[in-house]
């Protein structure tokens, strides 16, 4: 019979992830203006461990709709609000990582076909609007997420998770 895992084998099972992880990885949130978008980008952020995010023109979170999608986990990011988005393009690149806008663009090519080696930063665009065009021009490459209905766009918080999850696997497939 199968069953759920316990408390300790989550922790044995995360812990084996954790080690065959070498890289490191972070966000720009251009614009995201909704709280619950971005609590919920926050508590996936802290779920694949992502060392830092950029945020620019956001809710701080603290804010209390944020921190009730986070559930705690902002604790476990560390964050730093940049007045414009080449700051904070800058402060990324100043860090050592290689930035990839996540975007339905010109010239952007499926997220799977990525280069997503070494260590990669996502930036994720305004829901409406998508990426400044100052993140357009200056990332380092830019991806879409495929995909095969009749629906043209994905929530922000979806489409976060999916790159981030995405950025990983990659990852663990080239320590494989």
């Amino acid at each position: 019979m199968t069953r759920n895992l316990g408390g300790t084998e989550l922790k044995r099972l995360h812990r084996d992830w954790r080690r065959k992880n070498d890289r490191k990885m972070a966000l720009i949130l251009d614009g995201v203006q909704n709280p619950f978008n971005l609590g919920s980008i926050l508590r996936t952020a802290a779920a694949y461990s992502v060392d830092h995010l950029w945020l620019v023109g956001s809710p701080s979170p603290t804010d209390a709709k944020v921190q009730k999608t986070a559930l705690g986990s902002q604790k476990f990011v560390t964050t730093t609000a940049c007045e414009t988005s080449t700051e904070a393009l800058a402060a990324a690149h100043a860090a050592g990582y290689r930035v990839v806008g996540v975007e339905l663009a010109e010239g952007a090519v499926p997220l799977h076909e990525t280069d997503l080696s070494g260590n990669i930063c996502i930036v994720m665009g305004h829901e409406d609007r998508g990426l400044s065009k100052d993140l357009l021009a200056g990332a380092d490459a830019l991806a879409y997420i495929p995909q095969l209905g009749k629906i043209g766009s994905l929530n922000v918080g979806t489409a976060a998770a999916i790159a981030m999850y995405e950025t990983r696997r990659a990852g663990w497939i080239a320590e494989d």
